[in-house]
């Protein structure tokens, strides 16, 4: 087993199952987390189950750049109060009534811009599933978005890494301050798919080691210094 999927084992068995990515008309519920708990799926890997869905990952995935999820869920539910959680519905939105929604998430008008530009494009796609290109070919989508989008909206195996998972790997001594987006997930999948041969279950573990690593670092890495009583650091050598 190496480090990577000994840091998964560890976090699996200390926090469970996430039911990440958590959805507005979904009554599930995670317990283990602060603020919103409502929305999450444990152990039930079939979402996103229609088209509805797969557009709710696409836009909360661009309004949690640079803010909490706890925010982006004000914005969606703000949306979803009127009635606004489909392309259709915020293009016939008045563009201040949408900015005010998303008000939460910080950088309203901003995103507002990079929201009504991906509607354009995800209408555009007719159903099938995006290339990471053409995603990172839309207006305000890097590459930590597009991963998002992909890995839970569309299933497909792209591992998402962030700030946390950056932080997290640098403390443990596997990275080095200065790595790359890329260099950061080409370990994260390459040590995955060394101990993880079945598709369906290295996709599961892509889901589920993400949020794990978010669930861990609200709590030792947050803020610094980073990883005091980090119980990883007495684990992983």
């Amino acid at each position: 087993m190496n480090k990577i999927y000994e840091i998964y084992k560890l976090l699996y068995s200390s926090y469970g199952p996430q039911g990440w990515w958590p959805f507005t008309n979904y009554d599930g519920e995670n317990e283990s987390k602060n603020g919103n708990s409502k929305g999450y799926h444990i152990l039930d890997y079939s979402f996103p189950q229609d088209v509805n869905e797969v557009f709710e990952v696409c836009l909360g995935s661009i309004l949690t750049q640079n803010t909490t999820f706890t925010s982006v869920v004000k914005s969606l539910h703000n949306l979803k109060e009127i009635d606004a959680l489909t392309p259709e519905a915020i293009k016939e939105l008045d563009i201040n009534v949408f900015k005010f929604a998303m008000k939460p998430s910080g950088y309203h008008n901003q995103k507002a811009k990079y929201i009504l530009e991906f509607i354009s494009f995800f209408e555009g796609l007719d159903g099938r599933i995006p290339t990471r290109h053409e995603l990172l070919s839309v207006l305000g989508i890097g590459e930590e978005t597009a991963d998002s989008i992909l890995l839970y909206g569309y299933k497909q195996p792209e591992f998402k890494v962030d700030a946390y998972t950056k932080r997290l790997l640098v403390e443990l001594g596997l990275i080095d301050e200065k790595a790359k987006y890329k260099d950061m997930k080409l370990l994260m999948q390459d040590g995955l798919k060394e101990c993880i041969k079945d598709e369906k279950e290295l996709l599961i573990v892509y889901q589920e080691y993400h949020a794990l690593i978010v669930n861990h670092s609200k709590e030792f890495y947050y803020k610094k210094p980073y990883g005091v009583g980090c119980f990883l650091k007495e684990k992983i050598v």
